[in-house]
């Protein structure tokens, strides 16, 4: 008998497709290759402890931290919906 309700295990592959996109664009943005002597968005010169503590780095502290404040507007979003939605 149809109830109209998602199953049990419904809102669990929800989430668990939400955190797998998550980790999917996470794995892409990690640094590849070798580090860059000079930012490749400003031309500033990055410290070698930086290089050495990021593997791969390609952007200043000072780049790297508005492009995070840039990601973060993009947190990904909610595929379950709110409860209100789901009533109408």
């Amino acid at each position: 008998m149809a109830s109209g309700w998602a199953n049990d295990g419904a809102v669990q592959d929800q989430i668990d497709s939400t955190v797998d996109d998550a980790v999917a664009r996470a794995r892409r943005e990690l640094p590849k290759g070798e580090s860059l002597k000079e930012c490749e968005e400003c031309g500033e010169t990055i410290p070698e402890a930086r290089r050495k503590a990021i593997p791969g780095v390609r952007l200043c502290v000072n780049c790297q931290q508005k492009k995070d404040s840039e990601n973060s507007a993009f947190a990904g979003y909610n595929r379950r919906g709110s409860k209100d939605s789901q009533l109408r």
